[in-house]
């Protein structure tokens, strides 16, 4: 039998409480309210329902067993990298030594805070093959802004003023030219070539010597590799430009290939994406950099250092820093505890599985998915499986927004769709690394349910989701109409 669950506010009960307040509590509640000045102070008490302990425990976890989440449902959103994070890096995260510290104690009482810090630095300049690495960015944007400012130092402290153009590919993450606008460079696209990488040609006819660097992530966002990447390097460099590394999508090569080996002067990394440390819903995060040797004196303050007596401290040195501090006190330190403890349990034969499986996950669902959803670029891909609809769009209408919208009431997160840009009717799917291949099978026939429904039934599918707590929205106007705010006028309520 199914029984209907009501909204808790219409099971608000006036005068009903989930606890009781001591009378000594409430004089001192009195007291504080009468400290606040009476133009600050509520006119009336906020409508909320009123109700048991019990039924607001339960009321919450609905609302969080009808949330999509990693720990749920396989969440394939590409250039995102959602994958499974372990357990026991939270374990390592929560230990006292780690949670009980206060930001404002002297360097002495924090060496083992500073210590993961340092050891997490050291790992990065490994994994990166890079000089230094700034653990200070909250986030990729951060990072990546942090970056844009430091190549804009090192150009202002050559003098080389004139160098005021950031190139960036069409298929780049939109952060890149916003990153690259908000530190006061001018942006020029690249137009991608059909094989969905760098057109070469194009770039030659646009380096020249107001350039001051090239933005990239490789493999880059249509999930394919720029095999051309140690050429455009050269290219860039020739012409006086730097070479910017975006590092959304390292999972796809961490462990494999290094960055600095590419040619790249700076990178930023998503710890929170490759490194498996939690992320989504504003943060936290942590967008940690890595510069090459001529952008190491232009690193963020601050790092961590280690002097010879083997002691560990917060270091705010004399370096052009282009930025001054980032972050107040050691930054999102929970993020890099987790990210350290990740990295060193899987060492470094872990790390090239790590990109090893999630290559082959998403080559498997490449060669797996019916012929309906085209690969643009073809066979093989990366990390993430790009594919279109458009011919089905062109037939009948069906768009990527109606597959994404079936796949909820099927059990799975929606990919990232009409992302990149220049792919008409596009979803970027990324399986990672975690996901097994049962799972991976029940992915593929979901998609070929969907791909059937195209033709069988299309508006049905054009009005999914059916069988989820929420029906289909008005996307747009829930964008550009934001409201948050709780009208409630039950008759149930107490005053």
């Amino acid at each position: 039998m199914n029984v209907r669950v009501l909204p808790i506010e219409q099971k608000s009960v006036a005068g009903r409480r989930g606890a009781n307040i001591p009378v000594a509590v409430e004089e001192i509640r009195a007291r504080g309210r009468a400290a606040i000045p009476a133009h600050l102070r509520r006119a009336e008490a906020p409508r909320l329902p009123e109700v048991s302990e019990l039924e607001a425990v339960r009321h919450f976890t609905r609302l969080a067993q009808q949330n999509f989440s990693i720990d749920g449902q396989f969440y394939p959103l590409g250039s995102c990298t959602m994958k499974y994070n372990p357990r026991v890096n939270e374990q390592v995260a929560s230990l006292p030594g780690f949670t009980e510290l206060h930001p404002m104690q002297d360097d002495g009482d924090c060496q083992g805070t500073l210590r993961v810090m340092y050891r997490l630095q050291e790992e990065l300049k490994k994994i990166l093959g890079l000089e230094e690495v700034s653990l200070a960015p909250a986030a990729g944007a951060q990072g990546e802004y942090a970056g844009m400012a430091a190549i804009k130092a090192y150009f202002r402290a050559r003098k080389d003023e004139k160098r005021r153009v950031v190139l960036c590919p069409d298929s780049a993450h939109g952060t890149n030219p916003a990153s690259a606008s908000l530190a006061g460079f001018e942006v020029k696209p690249i137009p991608s070539g059909p094989d969905g990488r760098v057109d070469v040609a194009a770039l030659d006819k646009l380096l020249d010597d107001s350039v001051a660097a090239l933005m990239l992530t490789n493999p880059n966002t249509c999930g394919v590799f720029e095999r051309d990447i140690v050429e455009i390097a050269r290219k860039a460099h020739a012409a006086g430009a730097l070479l910017y590394y975006d590092g959304a999508n390292l999972n796809a090569i961490v462990g494999r290939v290094r960055p600095g080996d590419m040619g790249f002067d700076v990178v930023h990394v998503n710890l929170h994406k490759t490194f498996s440390t939690p992320h989504g819903g504003g943060g936290p995060g942590s967008g940690a950099i890595g510069l090459s040797r001529r952008l190491a004196p232009f690193i963020p303050d601050s790092h961590v250092i280690r002097d010879e007596d083997g002691f560990f401290t917060m270091w705010t040195g004399d370096a052009p820093a282009p930025l001054g501090r980032l972050m107040a006190f050691h930054g999102n330190t929970g993020v890099l505890i987790r990210a350290l403890a990740y990295i060193l349990a899987q060492g470094g034969e872990g790390l090239r599985d790590v990109a090893s499986y999630a290559v082959l996950n998403a080559n498997y669902l490449l060669a797996r998915l019916p012929a309906v959803y085209e690969a643009p670029f073809g066979r093989p891909c990366k990390h993430e499986a790009l594919v279109t609809i458009r011919k089905q769009n062109k037939l009948n209408g069906i768009k990527a927004f109606d597959v994404a919208k079936r796949l909820l009431d099927l059990g799975f997160h929606a990919p990232t769709i009409y992302f990149p840009l220049l792919v008409h009717e596009c979803l970027l799917i990324e399986p990672t690394e975690t996901e097994s291949r049962e799972t991976l099978d029940q992915f593929v026939a979901a998609m070929e349910q969907i791909a059937r429904e195209m033709s069988d039934d299309p508006e049905a599918l054009q009005q999914a989701p059916h069988d989820l707590p929420t029906g289909r929205l008005d996307d747009a106007k829930a964008a550009r109409e934001l409201n948050v705010c709780c009208r409630w006028d039950s008759p149930a309520a107490g005053e």
